[in-house]
């Protein structure tokens, strides 16, 4: 009784504690990436991304109603939401730790008294091992910000507990209530994220053991392969192929039987809810218990599974936010099966420089079309002339074969060998997409710039100097940018120390815990490598998806303490050996992580993913229409109009997704303030199968031709406007990339599209050449607004968006801010001209009266996602405007913009992309008499350019290519200070910059850049 009240009180103080410091660190808005896009869905319960994660957006709405109605808090409740299924997922973990640490005493014996001294232990072990991860690297980064990954976190926690809690009381008459409580928690967790079924394994392994009196290397092998097969079968049986067999169900009732759509499916759940009562009833009757078991923990995880119906019901009451608009059997068995994404080869597959051989006609992709469903289209399933077995370099796609070649050491035209494969799957996969996160949680971290490679980047350090300049160099040459840098956390091996002792410590006492233990580390981590197969140049960083090896190993960091006292007790009383365990183990884990980690996990002073939103839509005029691209770009765009109501009137177009046939479809309606896009198409013409994509083929016609008479074309049915192929099939080709728009000046003026200084600028037509080879539904629907548009609706891309969006549009797009405008004028730029055009007064306004820069200039620690647009902040919205201010005579308005810069941009610099786009705004500073301003920033910038490329040259004896890519940045920016201190009269920074550039020179002479 009293271990229990004592177990129960700290666990619980552990959890207060860590859901405090999460509070205190918990982003107050929107953060980037998934976030706003969860936001927004959860609080008007949406459709997200595939597969989706219905309960945890349930959850999350319940989190919102505590922002009493106030948009601008709905996002930080949200948030708390995360912190406090973090701050749970702590107390769970303490009550595994504990639950572990004193079966080393007890055994299963769950009942026998344990000495004050092992109490002690025991309890300061579990404190130790759950407030050490809960200050880690990872989960905290999760703690803070409305993701899945915290409450996935949570149902891990409660799941890896729960079997332990059977385990405890496996001889009790009803202690089978905790299996079937552990599949229902993981059927809930299906509607969360999918990484909890990763415990499964170590479960089989536990009722394995807790159920045979002597083990066998055959017996577990076994218990293993049962545990693999059950976490097949829920994986795919459960969720993918239910869902199939439902919907083959109603395929063969809608089609066959002439019934409603959905009547099919009803059928065969009813079918297996049906067989499942039989089955349990049947059960019952002859005894069969392990039967009984199975049955009614498979009724339990579908009765978790069930979350998911709240996809199909809202994807009926089409949503604002609608992700693949999964409204029926098989739309809804694509979007589990996140058929968007594609698949990536896991047992075989070909090389990246391999070449297709042949192809052949894959699955059928199934539609609803009128009353029936129909074939909409075969996947096509390629040959290729080159194959492996376990393939790991396999993308031709976004610079991967040269990042491969590069990686590897492969010349242009070398061939990569099984050997190559493998050196990729180790070094990379492995070493640096799980070792280097591994490390980060438990060594130390460098920094937070998202490495690919570099040595100056992202890598783990430790904090010990021999051992970071073997592993990385340029210790000696480190820079005070990175000394400083609130990102860079060395832990001197302390909590990996720890952990490494537990778990040898644990697998000498309880070598079958320990290997529950190992199993689930290896589950929830080497496993997840092999099955993501990750291809290189990762947008972001993925430490987040192995979050639960290193709560595994935190269980060995909490045992650690007892391996601590248990050697110490050898040397010195027991009593003392046990507490200086305790007291080792609270500075060298949860002392030195939440000291160290901190300041970089302090998220309470960011907006910038709200404010940029803003930024973007306060950048267009009233009914717009935005073009976006990126995650980044659009998802705090539809978190601040679906949750803040901010902009609504601006209607939001996401170019990524504008490609799928639901997504157009959507953008034909009115949403919120803002009216239906003029694409004025027959969505029968453009429905999945029918017109994916358009392929350019040159019919050398003469001249350029009108846009609206190629949208006819590339939409006709005729087969005169037709190429036949050698199938025979007809399809439709763009015949021509010379496009014109005519221009109705009248209505340009009338809807004020362009500045009434420029109307003389104004074009009778638009000429560009496209500049794709392909025209997709996106395409297609910007071609069709501009044929049907008139000017009524002002046309905006983000200044984010790749310039392989515009279509060849750039050079009638016109810069205000945050967003491209596309104007009919015509300013004659030549060769060496500004590429884009700037609405310079429009600009000027909005950076000085409607652009916020979300606390940039004041907060402690900036994440890489935020710095990360310092340099187009400083070189494109402020230098450029302040160069064209300057230009014009607007001397006045140039000194208000680069003292407002001064004032909003951070006081440090992170990158040398960001050092180098400083110069143009660094001119009109000392032109304008901002001189004091001028030479604090040029002072800052010299002293990390000449400390960086020293670091840069210590670490490229590694030779890493990458690392040169640096030095080029760093080259080309002291080219660019010398010209300008050329240019000013500072004898002091002149000479700082002459010095630098003499030092490099060698580099200029030999034609480095």
């Amino acid at each position: 009784m009293n271990y229990n009240k004592i177990n129960n009180l700290l666990g619980w103080i552990c959890a207060a504690i860590a859901t405090i410091v999460y509070v205190m660190t918990v982003e107050r808005t929107v953060s980037w990436w998934d976030c706003g896009e969860f936001i927004a869905s959860a609080l008007k319960m949406q459709i997200v991304h595939q597969p989706g994660a219905p309960l945890f957006l349930m959850l999350q709405n319940v989190f919102s109603n505590l922002a009493m109605g106030d948009g601008s808090r709905i996002a930080f409740w949200m948030n708390i939401g995360s912190t406090i299924c973090s701050g749970l997922t702590i107390l769970f973990l303490f009550w595994t730790i504990t639950a572990l640490g004193r079966k080393v005493f007890t055994g299963y014996a769950s009942n026998a008294p344990l000495t004050s001294l092992q109490l002690f232990l025991v309890m300061a072990s579990g404190v130790i091992g759950a407030l050490a991860y809960a200050f880690t690297d990872t989960f905290w980064f999760s703690a803070v910000e409305s993701e899945v990954y915290a409450m996935s976190s949570l149902c891990t926690a409660v799941v890896f507990w729960g079997i332990l809690k059977w385990e405890a009381r496996a001889e009790d008459a009803h202690a089978d209530k905790w299996l079937i409580f552990i599949a229902y928690v993981m059927g809930l967790s299906i509607g969360v994220h999918l990484l909890n079924l990763l415990v499964i394994p170590a479960i089989a392994l536990v009722i394995y053991f807790r159920k045979t009196k002597e083990s066998t290397s055959a017996g577990i092998l076994k218990s293993l392969g049962i545990g693999v097969v059950v976490l097949g079968v829920i994986l795919w049986g459960v969720i993918q192929f239910s869902i199939k067999f439902a919907a083959y169900f109603d395929l063969f009732f809608v089609n066959s039987l002439g019934a409603g759509f959905g009547i099919g499916a009803a059928v065969f759940a009813v079918l297996v809810i049906a067989g499942l009562v039989y089955g349990i009833l049947y059960s019952i009757k002859q005894g069969k218990r392990l039967l009984n078991i199975a049955l009614i923990s498979t009724v339990f995880i579908l009765l978790g599974y069930s979350s998911f119906a709240m996809i199909m019901i809202r994807a009926k009451a089409n949503p604002t936010l609608n992700n693949s608009d999964p409204d029926n059997a098989f739309s809804f068995l694509s979007y589990l099966n996140r058929e968007q994404y594609g698949d990536e080869p896991l047992f075989k597959g070909r090389f990246f420089d391999a070449r297709p051989t042949g192809m052949e006609e894959g699955k059928k992709v199934y539609r609803k079309d009128g009353n029936k469903y129909v074939v909409a289209k075969r996947n096509p399933v390629y040959t290729y002339d080159k194959e492996t077995l376990f393939p790991r370099i396999y993308s031709e796609k976004g610079g991967h074969p040269e990042y491969y070649r590069e990686y590897l050491g492969l010349g242009p035209n070398e061939a990569p060998t099984f050997g190559d494969n493998l050196k990729f799957f180790f070094g990379y996969q492995i070493g640096h997409m799980y070792g280097r996160y591994f490390l980060w949680n438990f060594a130390g971290r460098q920094n937070d710039q998202q490495g690919h490679g570099s040595f100056t980047e992202g890598n783990w350090i430790s904090g010990i100097k021999p051992i970071d300049n073997a592993l990385l160099g340029g210790q000696d040459k480190l820079p005070t940018s990175a000394k400083t840098d609130p990102s860079r956390n060395t832990y001197f091996f302390l909590p990996l120390i720890i952990g490494l002792l537990g778990a040898f410590w644990h697998f000498g006492k309880r070598q079958r815990d320990a290997g529950v233990v190992g199993l689930l580390f290896f589950f929830t981590g080497i496993a997840i490598v092999l099955y993501l197969n990750q291809t290189p140049l990762q947008p972001r960083e993925r430490d987040y998806a192995y979050a639960g090896s290193f709560y595994a190993f935190s269980i060995w960091i909490g045992l650690g303490v007892l391996a601590i006292a248990e050697f110490l007790s050898r040397k010195v009383n027991a009593k003392v050996a046990g507490y200086a365990a305790a007291a080792i183990g609270v500075v060298a884990g949860p002392v030195i992580l939440i000291a160290q980690n901190y300041d970089d996990h302090n998220r309470s002073e960011k907006t910038l993913a709200r404010d940029m939103a803003r930024n973007y839509l306060e950048s267009c005029a009233p009914n717009a229409i935005l073009f976006s691209y990126g995650d980044n770009d659009t998802y705090p765009l539809w978190y601040v109009q679906e949750v803040e109501g901010f902009r609504t009137d601006v209607r939001v177009v996401n170019l990524s997704l504008l490609s799928a046939d639901w997504y157009m479809r959507q953008m034909m309606e009115k949403v919120n303030d803002a009216d239906a896009l003029p694409i004025n198409i027959d969505p029968e013409l453009v429905k999945d199968g029918v017109r994916d994509v358009i392929y350019y083929q040159d019919y050398n016609i003469p001249g350029y031709v009108p846009v609206e008479k190629l949208v006819q074309v590339m939409l006709s049915d005729n087969p005169d406007n037709k190429a036949q192929l050698q199938s025979g099939e007809y399809v439709n080709l763009l015949p021509t990339k010379k496009m014109e728009l005519a221009v109705n000046k009248q209505a340009v003026i009338a809807n004020k599209v362009v500045p009434k200084d420029w109307e003389s600028a104004i074009v009778d037509t638009m000429r560009w050449n496209y500049s794709l080879n392909y025209v997709s539904r996106a395409e297609l629907s910007m071609l069709s607004i501009l044929a049907n548009n008139n000017w009524k609706r002002p046309v905006y891309f983000t200044i984010t968006t790749p310039e392989d969006n515009y279509m060849g549009l750039d050079r009638y797009l016109v810069s205000e801010g945050f967003a491209y405008r596309l104007m009919p004028v015509d300013f004659g730029l030549k060769e060496g001209d500004p590429a884009t055009v700037e609405n310079v007064d429009q600009t000027y306004d909005n950076i000085m009266n409607k652009f916020t820069w979300g606390n940039l200039g004041k907060a402690s620690y900036i994440d890489p996602d935020s710095y990360r647009y310092i340099s187009m902040y400083v070189g494109t919205i402020y230098g450029e405007t302040a160069q064209q201010l300057l230009a014009s005579g607007e001397n006045d308005k140039a000194k208000k913009l680069v003292v407002n810069a001064y004032d909003n941009m951070p006081k440090r610099t992170y990158m040398m992309g960001e050092a180098m786009s400083y110069v143009p705004l660094l001119e009109v500073m000392y032109k304008v008499g901002e001189t004091a301003k001028a030479d604090e920033i040029v002072k800052r910038n010299l002293q990390f350019i000449r400390e960086n490329m020293a670091y840069y040259e210590a670490v490229s004896e590694a030779k890493s290519n990458l690392e040169y890519r640096n030095m080029r940045f760093g080259l080309a920016a002291i080219q660019r200070y010398k010209q300008l201190m050329d240019q000013v009269n500072q004898p002091d920074l002149k000479k700082q910059s002459d010095e630098l550039f003499n030092v490099y020179k060698h580099y200029f002479e030999q034609g480095a850049q």
